[in-house]
């Protein structure tokens, strides 16, 4: 049977009732776990493991998948309108979206996400239709080399998120590192700058740091200011609460790059998402004509990181369903459940049960569906909530970081903890200091050290190793290229700048 009447055979399985059902409740539970900073897909998949024992598995599966993706434009939802990532991928889609807020153009920031997370969700669902057995074949060229080539790529772009200072991006990098370093070591087992504190036995999570610095920093920041009892400005008419026709046609070719980048990164056995999201803000900014608009409020950099963030949970799919390899902690409850109801994902899945694969693939294009229908109504009801005086929300964006930090580990030193960072995110916002590029280390820091030292058992401790596998050679390469965009830029406008000086000199 060919592509075509697999697809359809598996529409009319995702569209049977208790399958649609499934596909409903997984979109909406996904929406309001990404709004919920701390909870996260993997814990809810958790949650509801032992109530899928004895559930269709392709149910099950569908319900899993549409919690997976339905969890990201949840996240852009907090992001936007109070600058509370819900996870570690949400926190590029702060930088521009909450300064849009700020401007009034809540409205087509929380648009042009739900528009870029189903545009690249339904090109990632043709990808993982159409590419899934080469990918595959790619994803198992990637070992620990591979992997720690692609986290110093992420590493690089703080060069791209620094402000007016390079110095200060990369001081805010060293930070971010060392925030990765309390905890347990990994391979030895001894324990790390924890300072005989139990409760940095398991390192700092990134949901404190992203919530303390960015939530808390910014209510302490605006405390201080004479219009904190204002409220942002929202437009009253439906059509400015949608992204115009300019403003589409400004993301459609950050969309569709962001979303090819997404899904390459998302292929690869655990790639971390939020690694595709700062990749393409990355990207976006170093190829634009105007990089000094972003983190000011431009539209490309809502769309470029939320694009990604779709396209990524698409790709995660990719090893999953045809290696059984899960590319990360959501993936790996799907194989969990599978396992539960008796299945193996692997090369035979596509060739023993097709009705299967085919199935869960037709319900992401439903779920897809559901999500942009479901998200864009309610567009105008988020951002009405920015009518209410900003001093006003204070108490209830608190209220939801406490809840937050605390549901990571249950423990109510992470709260503390993260007033602790709330008080350092406002003494850096104050200094002029960036704060995406201590998040961007300190997601990327473990995977890094992990990575590293998985590679260097692997080739006996010769870093030339590196460079004679070609992947992991050619990122590397990317990577240093990546270094020299700023310094090419710097010098191309000292000289821009000198002639001018020469010229009006004469």
């Amino acid at each position: 049977m060919d592509v075509l009447g697999l697809l359809g055979q598996g529409f009319a399985i995702a569209l049977l009732p208790t399958n649609l059902l499934a596909c409903v409740i997984g979109v909406f539970l996904g929406t309001i776990v990404g709004i919920l900073p701390g909870l996260g897909p993997p814990a809810t998949m958790a949650m509801l493991l032992p109530l899928t024992y004895g559930m269709d598995p392709r149910a099950t599966l569908i319900m899993f998948a549409g919690i997976y993706y339905g969890s990201k434009y949840g996240g852009a939802v907090t992001s936007i309108l109070v600058n509370v990532p819900g996870e570690s991928s949400s926190v590029m889609t702060t930088i521009d979206g909450y300064q849009m807020a700020k401007k009034g153009r809540a409205g087509p920031a929380l648009g042009i996400a739900a528009i870029a997370s189903f545009v690249a969700g339904t090109i990632g669902v043709v990808g993982l239709m159409l590419l899934a057995p080469p990918l595959a074949q790619f994803a198992l060229s990637f070992g620990p080399p591979e992997n720690f080539a692609l986290v110093v790529v992420g590493l690089t772009l703080i060069t791209f998120l620094a402000g007016e200072s390079m110095v200060k991006a990369l001081l805010m990098g060293c930070l971010g590192l060392a925030i990765s370093l309390p905890g347990t070591d990994m391979m030895t087992g001894s324990l790390r700058f924890t300072f005989a504190r139990p409760e940095l036995l398991g390192g700092v999570d990134f949901v404190v740091v992203a919530i303390g610095l960015f939530a808390i920093g910014e209510i302490l920041a605006n405390l201080e200011e004479a219009g904190a009892g204002q409220v942002f400005p929202v437009p009253r008419k439906l059509s400015e609460l949608l992204p115009s026709r300019q403003d589409l046609r400004d993301s459609a070719a950050t969309i569709l790059g962001s979303t090819g980048l997404g899904f390459l990164v998302g292929v690869v056995p655990g790639g971390n998402p939020a690694i595709a999201t700062f990749l393409a803000y990355g990207a976006t900014k170093a190829l634009a004509k105007d990089p000094e608009v972003f983190g000011t409020g431009t539209i490309r950099g809502v769309a470029a990181p939320e694009s990604a963030d779709n396209a990524a949970s698409c790709g995660a799919m990719v090893p999953l369903m045809t290696l059984g390899i899960p590319g990360n902690a959501s993936t790996a409850m799907m194989l969990a459940a599978l396992v539960m109801a008796g299945l193996q994902p692997g090369p035979l899945l596509m060739k023993q049960q097709p009705e299967f694969f085919w199935a869960v693939i037709a319900s992401m294009y439903v779920g897809n569906v559901l999500l942009l229908v479901l998200n864009l109504p309610l567009v105008p009801l988020f951002a009405s909530a920015l009518r209410i005086p900003y001093a006003y929300l204070y108490p209830f964006i608190l209220v939801i970081c406490a809840i937050g930090t605390y549901g990571v580990n249950n423990n109510i030193s992470d709260v503390w903890l993260a007033g602790v960072f709330g008080i350092v995110g406002y003494f850096l916002k104050k200094l002029e200091f960036p704060l995406a590029p201590v998040v961007l280390a300190a997601v990327l820091g473990p995977l890094m050290e992990k990575s590293l030292r998985q590679s260097l058992v692997l080739l006996d401790g010769n870093v030339l190793g590196f460079f004679r596998r070609p992947i992991s050679a050619l990122l590397l390469c990317a990577a240093l290229l990546l270094l020299l965009v700023p310094i090419l830029r710097s010098l191309r406008r000292w000289r821009s700048e000198g002639r001018q000086t020469r010229t009006a000199l004469r």
